[in-house]
């Protein structure tokens, strides 16, 4: 991946930055609508977590919100929980869907491959089932939680979200999972799709570009069509899918037709409508992270969030 380049010591340079803005975590001006600050999470990884409170929890207090939590995109190599992109897209959606959003600032590769990040993310819902942070304490509903991603944050949640079923019960105890929202995620393959095929040369995506970023994030020696990036891949015993079923969770996987990866997210969610997952699906115009590049496209995801939210 040409952005990123191996140093002769073992470590690596990103070509590419991105901004970054910091937390506001003063309650004082009128005008802030969303508050937020960084708190730590693991202090052995290195963790840390951005929250994303609506104002309005504090000069209005009612009822408990629900909690979302949040995995940033960036092919698992790039971005943060700080970069401005990711920053607005969570500012805006803790307030349009009146939650406390907890973006996870989770281990990248090539230095930490995966399942590190994966690891990262069932850690984090440890954390916040017993930590005494106020904002969570005070405002937040723990048993009304989703678990949500972009992109890559998309295949994280996913994958986030079937190692929580192995931990749900007195362990995560009082958080409560009530679905996953896959928001373009990033999966591949070894066999190439239509819709990849078809947009090869795709600005945002190109097939070089995913390419390369599977090479930096998958175990070494393993191939595309390992668990992680292709989840489709057919097994004798497939019993992944159990635990979602018996709890209940509905999954809502959302795309764009201008997205190289369009095919394998509608495979996807045929694969687990036909595993008796409660399958939600939002397909529409548009491109790879649209709502998280353009802030302008994200109020008609925000609606169909806030339906999915509350209905759930």
């Amino acid at each position: 991946m040409s952005g990123i380049i191996s140093n002769p010591d073992g470590t690596y340079t990103r070509r590419i930055q991105f901004p970054t803005v910091p937390a506001e975590p003063n309650p004082t001006s009128p005008t802030t609508r969303v508050l937020s600050k960084d708190v730590p999470v693991n202090p052995e990884t290195r963790t840390t977590a951005r929250l994303f409170l609506p104002r309005e929890a504090l000069d209005l207090p009612a009822s408990k919100l629900p909690l979302v939590f949040y995995y940033h995109g960036g092919a698992f190599v790039y971005l943060s929980a700080a970069s401005s992109s990711n920053h607005d897209f969570c500012s805006d959606m803790a307030l349009q869907l009146r939650a406390l959003v907890v973006s996870l600032e989770y281990r990248l590769a090539p230095e930490h491959r995966l399942p590190a990040a994966y690891d990262d993310a069932v850690d984090a819902l440890h954390w916040i089932a017993s930590t005494k942070e106020e904002w969570v304490t005070e405002f937040t509903d723990l048993s009304s939680c989703f678990l949500m991603g972009t992109s890559a944050g998309g295949n994280l949640a996913y994958h986030a979200g079937l190692r929580a079923c192995e931990a749900i019960g007195d362990r995560l105890r009082p958080l409560r999972i009530k679905g996953l929202i896959l928001h373009h995620p990033f999966f591949g393959g070894s066999d190439r799709t239509g819709s990849e095929l078809a947009m090869a040369n795709d600005p945002i995506l190109s097939l070089p570009g995913c390419d390369g970023a599977w090479s930096l994030a998958l175990p070494v020696g393993t191939d595309r069509d390992h668990e992680y990036c292709n989840p489709t891949v057919a097994k004798e015993s497939d019993d992944r899918y159990v635990g979602i079923r018996e709890m209940g969770w509905r999954v809502l996987v959302t795309g764009c037709f201008g997205d190289p990866l369009i095919d394998r997210q509608m495979q996807l969610a045929k694969m687990l409508e036909k595993e008796g997952v409660r399958i939600t699906t939002h397909f529409g115009d548009g491109f790879h992270g649209m709502e998280v590049i353009d802030p302008s496209k994200a109020q008609g995801l925000f609606v169909v969030l806030k339906n999915f939210v509350y209905t759930t």
